[in-house]
């Protein structure tokens, strides 16, 4: 797939998520909204990260993660166990990370208001990303 952003753009949410297999990839990318798909091998994760001018919503389409979030790392005000189906809410300015606790790739899809990461942007690995000089929010 390839960001199809700004055009107006319809997708099988679930199947583009559970079908890919990039650590991160942009699907669609439009001025206030952008859309991600994300697959973390199992004890990886998303990395932690704070993004102070954005909210972010994630859904788990398939396996189990651990969600922290809180005010920095290491300080959580919410910790939790999730699975298919289950909604994750980050407000801007909270510190936060995904981790795969299953043993199959964790599959999630996220939107970011405004748009985080560059129009395109694929990272076919977590290193990939960790290396990418876009990827500013990166805590740890």
């Amino acid at each position: 797939m390839t960001d199809s952003g700004p055009n107006p753009y319809v997708v099988d949410i679930e199947d583009a998520t559970t079908d890919n297999t990039y650590f991160r990839d942009t699907l669609w990318t439009g001025k206030n909204l952008q859309l991600t798909v994300m697959a973390i091998e199992p004890g990886g994760d998303v990395g932690g990260e704070i993004h102070d001018d954005h909210d972010q919503f994630i859904r788990i389409e398939e396996g189990r993660a651990r969600v922290v979030m809180g005010p920095a790392k290491d300080d959580y005000t919410l910790d939790q166990e999730v699975e298919d189906d289950w909604a994750i809410l980050i407000p801007a300015g909270s510190y936060h990370n995904v981790i795969n606790i299953g043993d199959q790739p964790l599959k999630l899809y996220s939107l970011y208001a405004p748009p985080e990461h560059k129009p395109g942007t694929r990272h076919a690995t977590a290193q990939d990303a960790r290396e990418d000089p876009q990827e500013t929010d990166l805590v740890d």
